[in-house]
């Protein structure tokens, strides 16, 4: 504090600019981009998880916030079946498109099944494991894309209590 001080007793002027900022890194954008800039495996992947019933389906757009890959399509199913059916209703669609999956993770456990095809990632939740990890606030500062042409209106899976 005692250099702040003597620089502005110097007369030196203030470098920073005093607009308001956006409050971090983590903070939300009100940017939503059209399903329309969607690759088609994305929305292959999409209209397979809206058909398996998948509930709170989102799509991430990380072109502008990470470098390992496009897109997120996040997920959840109900309970461990469910997860397992819309992971398995993704892997087949895009199946018949002619495209494999680079990597599959936690099929077997079904609290969160990671679907890995390089330009986009589909993420099955578990409605607590969704709560638990928060992948939308994690990525805040990644585009939510409106993909209510693609699928039906979102519906919600709240959490159950475990019994103890």
């Amino acid at each position: 504090t005692d250099f702040i001080r003597s620089r502005r007793q110097a007369g030196v002027r203030r470098t920073r600019d005093r607009r308001r900022r956006q409050a971090g890194c983590m903070a939300k954008r009100e940017k939503n981009r059209e399903a329309s800039s969607l690759p088609q495996q994305v929305e292959r992947a999409i209209r397979a998880a809206d058909d398996k019933q998948a509930a709170d389906l989102i799509v991430l757009d990380l072109r502008t916030a990470a470098g390992f890959t496009d897109f997120f399509v996040i997920a959840s199913g109900g309970n461990a079946r469910h997860v397992q059916a819309i992971a398995d209703g993704v892997i087949e669609a895009l199946a018949a498109a002619g495209a494999q999956p680079a990597h599959i993770e936690g099929y077997e456990r079904s609290a969160w099944v990671l679907l890995d095809y390089f330009d986009f990632i589909v993420h099955v939740f578990a409605p607590e494991t969704r709560l638990f990890y928060g992948l939308e606030r994690l990525w805040g500062s990644a585009e939510h894309v409106d993909i209510s042409a693609l699928a039906q209106p979102p519906q919600r899976l709240a959490p159950q209590r475990l019994r103890g």
